[in-house]
């Protein structure tokens, strides 16, 4: 499905030591209206994104020289909040933690359908550049989200979060006080049918309560899912 050509086109950076694939990938995004810049390895990767950075890297696990784990702790560190999804052959749970443990926002195992790949990555972008011009301030107790500046604050401290932890909060924020399950936040926070794996939930809800400095605000609700604690 081409992007819309009236808006300015989305630059996406993506990173395969497999020549087959990044051009497979690249040209099909080429095709669909996308800007797209290549690299081979996690070092490359890094330069890059310090140069020029994309609106979103699509980053292999399996690098060469530093494996894609290690590259998105480091754009993270940098101070990127570029989203980022990864690419692997490995289907292994402990992966998926890991992987979004270092602030990914989506993950697809290989082989996967370039058809697939277009829609995580619209659906990511557009949850990130939501839309434009609207000003909204969620405040919950010591807790305050400003939409249009994407910032958190926690007692007046402002706290980083990635592009999927902002999701998550701006949705519990929605819904002070209402229990909702964990396939309800799958469905908002990431847009699509992640295949019923509801544990992804859990590890961004844990992710989410330490950069909030506590689990107070973030309540587990059992047989459910999660909610905001009242304001007491």
């Amino acid at each position: 499905m081409p992007v819309d050509t009236d808006t300015v086109k989305r630059k996406v950076l993506v990173v395969d030591d497999e020549e087959s694939l990044l051009d497979m990938v690249s040209s099909a995004l080429r095709f669909v209206g996308y800007d797209v810049a290549t690299e081979a390895t996690g070092f490359d990767a890094l330069r890059a994104v310090k140069k020029s950075p994309p609106d979103l890297v699509i980053l292999d696990v399996n690098l060469p020289d530093v494996d894609g784990f290690e590259v998105c702790r480091k754009i993270r560190r940098d101070g990127h909040e570029v989203p980022v999804i990864f690419l692997t052959a490995r289907d292994d749970p402990s992966d998926l933690r890991t992987g979004f443990g270092h602030g990914a926002d989506d993950y697809l195992t290989k082989p996967f359908s370039l058809e697939e790949l277009s829609l995580r990555i619209e659906a990511i972008l557009r949850r990130v550049n939501g839309a434009e011009g609207e000003i909204h301030r969620l405040t919950h107790g010591s807790l305050m989200l400003d939409e249009d500046a994407h910032q958190v604050f926690v007692d007046g401290e402002e706290v980083e979060l990635s592009p999927t932890e902002f999701r998550l909060l701006h949705y519990l924020l929605l819904n002070p006080g209402r229990a909702l399950s964990k396939l309800q936040i799958l469905d908002y926070v990431w847009e699509y049918d992640f295949d019923g794996d509801a544990g992804i939930v859990e590890t961004y809800v844990s992710y989410l309560r330490k950069k909030l400095g506590t689990t107070d605000h973030i309540k587990t609700v059992r047989g459910i899912g999660y909610m905001l604690r009242p304001v007491s």
